[in-house]
């Protein structure tokens, strides 16, 4: 699917705001202690559900603010990479939400409710997907082990009055290290020698328990290590190391003990998976900072020398760079002939949408993507790609159940909701149109323009008594949610 212009109208904070709210919210918790509804300073532990709630509001802020990508490939891909990784993980007592943030460094990052953002730098940095693997089973250890809540509960017993300002300082360390650690040192009567330690052995216990999970789910245990071991050494002289070590230290201690631990499971080949290379070029062409010539010129090197770890990766990547050089016609010849290899692949599907779109050959696009539907009918690749084409083909109404079925299995994706806009735009229902618009600002935090979108669908739906209290209700709802966010900054 071709990259989709967000709606910047809708994007309620500029670049920057996550880092001026939490720091704000820092600031403002310390000074007053009034973070909401935490209960007595003795609370002895931060609750799932807590988690829950502010897991929920940090996300909407990211996606008002950061660079998310909405790539159904990508993300699709993504969580079920970190799927198979969960289902081998145990003390899983939130649901899992994986994203992905278009950042050349390399950075991952988890928070509460299951939240893991991966930066595509690492993407860019993995040589394979058990490199990959090993970060995110680190990253889904820090979410299953509490590491935040209990980093909370550890400065609370030192010092009550400091959990609130803690609480938004440490969120911000994890997405934005240098802003974080200035939070940090700004809120008083901590114990800088004792949290140090305490989130050394959080790191300890992440990768000895991720690496449990990485093995358990199939992939290589040396690959922990050997990711370590090239970031220690293509950063051990800069004076400006990635996000990653900054709020993942490594020490050559810790890559030892990587090593060592590794070595206590049984040898084994595990071979690298084309998907992730498919990814990876996915990325290098459309979501990295290379230019478009200069990544035709690295994947036709691959080709020419052999030095790709799967030809199709490179052919893929080669055909992804030629579309964007608008040179169609031999990106088609490429793709056709990685489809003739694997008809099935979403990766050579998606490109091949895109191609038949450009060509507004709609008819062969519609009838690949509803047999692809037929095997795959809850893929957001295949329902996304549809979606799209029939709203450019003017068959916007066919895209409906599409889009809701997307909804309904990801209510965290902004991506249908912006297609239902267009889509009802098209249609001519304003209603509609305002009503998913809405529920495209409340995902990125923007309450007050949400209720403002629900307040001109509700003038446009006098005649329809249940659609009005459906928008009542949600303008409730969304007046709710606008107070517990601002007590929350």
């Amino acid at each position: 699917m071709r990259n989709l212009t967000f709606l910047t109208q809708l994007k309620p904070f500029v670049a920057g705001a996550l880092s001026l709210m939490l720091l704000t919210f820092a600031a403002k918790s310390f000074a007053n202690n009034d973070l909401p509804d935490l209960g007595t300073a003795a609370v002895n532990t931060f609750s799932l559900e807590k988690e829950m709630v502010y897991g929920d509001a940090y996300m909407r802020v990211i996606r008002s603010s950061a660079p998310m990508l909405n790539d159904p490939v990508l993300s699709q891909y993504l969580t079920e990479l970190g799927n198979k990784l969960v289902a081998h993980a145990t003390g899983v007592k939130t649901p899992f939400y994986f994203f992905l943030l278009q950042n050349d460094e390399i950075n991952a990052f988890a928070f509460f409710g299951g939240h893991v953002a991966v930066h595509t730098g690492l993407f860019l940095n993995a040589d394979n997907e058990s490199e990959l693997a090993s970060v995110l089973g680190h990253e889904i250890t820090h979410v299953t082990q509490r590491h935040l809540a209990r980093s909370l509960e550890a400065q609370q017993k030192s010092n009550p009055a400091t959990i609130a300002g803690l609480l938004g300082a440490i969120l911000l360390t994890i997405a934005v290290p240098q802003a974080g650690m200035a939070a940090l040192a700004t809120t008083q009567a901590m114990s800088t020698q004792s949290r140090i330690n305490y989130t050394r052995l959080h790191e300890k216990e992440a990768d000895r328990i991720g690496m449990q999970i990485l093995v358990d789910a199939g992939f290589d245990p040396n690959a922990s290590a050997d990711f370590f071991g090239k970031l220690a050494s293509r950063y051990r002289f800069t004076t400006t190391p990635p996000q990653m070590l900054l709020t993942h230290p490594l020490p050559e201690s810790r890559i030892t003990e990587a090593r060592n631990r590794a070595e206590q499971y049984s040898k084994r080949y595990v071979p690298d998976h084309l998907n992730f290379q498919l990814a990876k070029a996915r990325i290098q062409v459309r979501f990295s900072s290379y230019s478009d010539e200069a990544v035709l010129s690295m994947f036709e090197r691959q080709l020419n020398k052999q030095t790709y770890s799967f030809k199709e990766a490179a052919l893929y990547g080669k055909a992804l760079a030629l579309f964007r050089l608008k040179k169609f016609d031999e990106s088609e010849k490429i793709i056709d002939s990685l489809l003739k290899i694997d008809n099935n692949n979403l990766f050579y599907i998606d490109t091949k949408s895109d191609l038949l779109t450009e060509r507004k050959d709609y008819k062969n696009a519609i009838t690949m993507l509803e047999g692809q539907r037929r095997i795959k009918p809850t893929s957001q690749v295949i329902n996304a790609n549809l979606a799209n084409i029939y709203i450019e083909a003017d068959q916007a109404s066919k895209a409906i159940p599409l889009l809701e079925d997307m909804i309904f299995l990801d209510k965290q994706n902004e991506l249908p909701y912006q297609l239902l806009a267009n889509v009802y735009k098209k249609t001519g229902n304003q209603a509609l149109e305002y009503f998913s618009t809405a529920e495209l600002m409340a995902l990125g935090a923007n309450y007050k323009g949400a209720i403002d979108q629900l307040n001109f669908a509700y003038r446009a739906s006098e005649s329809n008594p249940l659609q009005l209290a459906r928008i009542e209700a949600r303008i409730r709802q969304f007046k709710i949610a606008d107070k517990q966010m601002d007590a929350l900054k």
